[in-house]
């Protein structure tokens, strides 16, 4: 019988503990959703998350009974199966034993497992047990209202503060959260609406800095101020782009950009087609700097390193296909990143596919830094040298080795990892 009883306070404490920490860690958005789906489930989690403050105080209570039942009938038991062996301890080191053994077995069954679990399937797990964490709702429902009621009156009286309840609202990130787990769920074969598509970068997008979508300086195409506008042309046939950088000298002293539209006015001379750019720091975002650049009625960013040399470039167009999606141009280059998985873990890479993207879409685990964006910067980052083709690298579990490369640039690695 104590057995028993010493068993279902495990699992009431569990319960409890479990139950509140789903309570808190739960996404709102998931459970608004579901209170509105007009069933009994629904009608049961409107019930509880109509009041969290006395909710959460129910569960405490609850658990804090089933501790107290659970240390009296257990502190009998072992004092019972210490005497049973043979052991004689003081009365001090008698209570020691009791509270070590009894406080390990409630730990580990009742607090840490539970917590863990309950909050990795928070969603889940708090529809699943809402009925009966309903039940001891009501049961508890006056004594947790006249607690909270004392708690109240003595912050008031005596801190005079008002009380902090927990509120049912949910955050942008919780948001994304969602939309993110709704997004993962859907099959590959599946089309994303483009507008659920839309508000997924739209809540990101307050979070993206300039160096996290520029040109890198590797890749600005320029030309010299004092060129003629026939190798302007020329350059704007080769490339195909609409827009060319003007530097003087070297691209730490960008001056300005043409626009391609600008040859048909048949100027001079590349200086009387130049228009201006607006500077920017790496670190700034591009929600800021989209309203620099709009403020200013600029097209073009030259994006700053902490020298003061030129980093890259950022274009309007550049800060909207971040959030609504590749924009086709006529002028555009069709540029295919390689992304294979070959198998063993084993993978083919093209450097400029970012670390984030790759951690999330094949689950590697590369350190993510500041001090670099792409996979490439990543290996960088760590040899400090341009690594040449056929150079082999390790970085922890990562092998690398180099398929193409210039003398500026990886291009493209073959990743493996080890176990």
């Amino acid at each position: 019988m104590e057995i028993s009883i010493i068993i279902l306070c495990l699992i009431l404490s569990a319960f409890f503990s479990g139950m509140e920490i789903a309570f808190i860690s739960s996404n709102k958005i998931y459970l608004g959703i579901e209170k509105k789906q007009d069933n009994f489930l629904s009608q049961i989690l409107t019930k509880l998350t109509e009041n969290p403050s006395k909710f959460i105080a129910s569960m405490l209570i609850g658990n804090t009974a089933a501790l107290v039942v659970y240390a009296f009938y257990m502190g009998e038991m072992v004092l019972r199966f210490i005497i049973g062996l043979g052991f004689e301890f003081s009365d001090l080191t008698t209570i020691l034993v009791q509270t070590f053994i009894s406080t390990f077995i409630l730990l580990v069954t009742a607090e840490f497992f539970p917590k863990v679990l309950f909050q990795i399937y928070a969603n889940t797990l708090i529809k699943v047990f809402a009925v009966p964490a309903y039940l001891f709702y009501r049961l508890f429902y006056y004594i947790s209202t006249f607690f909270i009621w004392i708690s109240d009156f003595v912050l008031k009286k005596f801190f005079k503060v008002e009380a902090d309840h927990v509120q049912m609202y949910f955050s942008k990130i919780e948001l994304g959260n969602y939309i993110t787990e709704q997004m993962n769920s859907v099959e590959d074969d599946e089309e994303v609406d483009s507008e659920i598509q839309i508000f997924q970068n739209a809540l990101e997008f307050s979070g993206v800095k300039a160096r996290d979508i520029m040109t890198p300086r590797t890749e600005i195409v320029a030309v010299d101020l004092f060129d003629t506008v026939q190798e302007l042309r020329d350059l704007f046939i080769e490339t195909g782009y609409s827009k060319i950088v003007v530097s003087q000298n070297s691209l730490d002293d960008i001056v300005g950009y043409v626009h391609s539209f600008d040859l048909f006015k048949k100027p001079n001379s590349i200086k009387s087609v130049l228009m201006t750019v607006e500077f920017v720091p790496e670190t700034i975002l591009i929600k800021d700097a989209l309203n620099l650049l709009i403020k200013k009625r600029k097209n073009v960013a030259v994006v700053l390193d902490e020298y003061g040399g030129t980093s890259g470039i950022i274009t309007i167009e550049d800060i909207v296909e971040e959030l609504f999606g590749e924009i086709e141009d006529e002028h555009d280059l069709d540029e295919e990143l390689i992304e294979e998985e070959l198998g063993g873990g084993k993978y083919l890479f093209s450097t400029r596919l970012d670390v984030e993207y790759l951690n999330e879409t094949y689950k590697l685990m590369i350190p993510e830094e500041d001090s670099y964006g792409t996979l490439g910067g990543f290996i960088v980052n760590y040899t400090k040298e341009i690594p040449q083709k056929g150079d082999k690298i390790v970085i922890d579990k990562f092998r690398f080795v180099i398929e193409e490369a210039s003398n500026h640039k990886i291009e493209l690695v073959r990743m493996t990892i080890k176990e």
